[in-house]
């Protein structure tokens, strides 16, 4: 990671809801209110997805908390935000978004070289058990760690 690499928000609950597959590095049309506000780490990406509607990538659900401030030339803090992706990629999430069960969600936004960027990843859906197993393969994991970790004191 870079120097001036910091992350400012991440989306963990999308871990646990899908699959993520694809990662793509996107820019995002900010106001200058919201930039204040990102650069403060007032983000939450808990609610947000990523729509494509024609030809355009855009951020919905993102809560970018108002810059106290600015006053009365703040920002709605959940407007729909365009995220900046070249042709290509987008054309790439279009067609896997067509079919039957992709959606794309934000995983992280971040600051590097002083731009905001929003990581946002292809993702599939997990069924209840898909979300079963990866808990009891955690806790089993966790409980060897353990068991090791006394072990070792020993």
């Amino acid at each position: 990671m870079p120097d001036d690499f910091k992350i400012i928000a991440t989306n963990r609950k999308a871990q646990h809801d899908f699959f993520l597959e694809d990662r793509f590095e996107a820019g995002i049309a900010l106001r200058g209110s919201e930039i204040k506000s990102v650069r403060a780490g007032q983000v939450s990406l808990r609610q947000a997805y990523v729509t494509v509607e024609r030809g355009e990538v855009w951020l919905v659900g993102a809560h970018i908390a108002p810059y106290d401030p600015a006053s009365n030339m703040n920002h709605e803090p959940t407007r729909t935000r365009k995220l900046l992706l070249n042709r290509k990629e987008i054309q790439k999430l279009e067609t896997k978004i067509m079919e039957r069960g992709y959606t794309v969600v934000p995983t992280r936004m971040y600051l590097t070289h002083g731009l905001a960027k929003v990581e946002i990843a292809l993702a599939k859906g997990k069924r209840q058990w898909d979300k079963r197993r990866e808990i009891a393969k955690r806790d089993a994991q966790r409980e060897i760690d353990r068991a090791l970790a006394r072990r070792g004191r020993d």
